[in-house]
């Protein structure tokens, strides 16, 4: 499929000037957005292209022009949430040497974007479609948890050069930090089962899934001191 405003370029011989780009971007943009608010308001089966139109303030014609189905337009929606979440979730640098603070921080924003009402409706809309169209399945690991570990990877590697970490496999060791921090939480608002917590309640899991993931993984603590050796049996 081509992107918009491409074949009207092609036919007149010359590329899309910057405002024409910009305004593509933007109406792009009012889909996706329209879609967000209709997806969520009504769930997938539910949404129309219709009322996505009508939410977008553009028609239903021009949603075409940009994608070619519902479906498409969901994975999009999907990426891109899922995208810009994994770019808020990481705040640090080079020289920060509290591991163990730095963890907790990750953790606490991690799980503070993880019981969001709209991330669960998100949650529950994907899995429900997954099975049917495995590219919004495969859209929502891949730039999501996928994302989000790869780039915890990168900073356990980090530790692990400088001697603060004992991890053999940093991408696994990722995948267990976000479980534990996790814990039943996210499992029990899936479920319908509890409210969403509040702060402190997750300022308590992150808590323990940072001592536990140091008890297994940690090489020092977070004040540079060597741990103490495993004790035998």
């Amino acid at each position: 499929m081509s992107a918009p405003g491409q074949d009207a370029a092609v036919g007149h011989g010359k590329a899309p000037s910057a405002a024409e780009r910009e305004l593509e971007a933007k109406k792009r943009h009012d889909i996706v957005d329209g879609a967000r608010r209709v997806f969520f308001h009504k769930g997938f089966d539910g949404a129309s292209m219709d009322e996505i139109a009508r939410a977008a303030s553009v028609s239903k014609a021009t949603i075409y022009a940009y994608f070619d189905s519902k479906a498409d337009l969901f994975r999009i929606l999907v990426e891109e949430d899922k995208r810009q979440s994994a770019e808020r979730l990481f705040e640090f640098g080079d020289n920060d040497e509290d591991v163990a603070s730095l963890l907790h921080r990750i953790g606490v924003s991690f799980m503070s974007m993880m019981v969001r009402p709209n991330h669960i409706r998100l949650v529950r809309m994907v899995s429900a479609v997954a099975e049917k169209f495995p590219a919004i399945g495969r859209a929502f690991f891949e730039t999501g948890p996928c994302q989000g570990a790869s780039r915890l990877a990168a900073f356990l590697e980090r530790q692990v050069e400088l001697g603060r970490l004992e991890v053999d496999d940093c991408q696994a060791a990722a995948f267990d930090f976000f479980n534990l921090c996790q814990g039943n939480l996210v499992k029990a608002l899936m479920f319908g089962l509890s409210e969403e917590p509040a702060p402190e309640v997750i300022e308590a899991q992150v808590a323990r899934a940072v001592r536990v993931f140091l008890a297994a993984y940690g090489g020092t603590d977070c004040a540079g001191t060597a741990r103490p050796p495993h004790s035998a049996g």
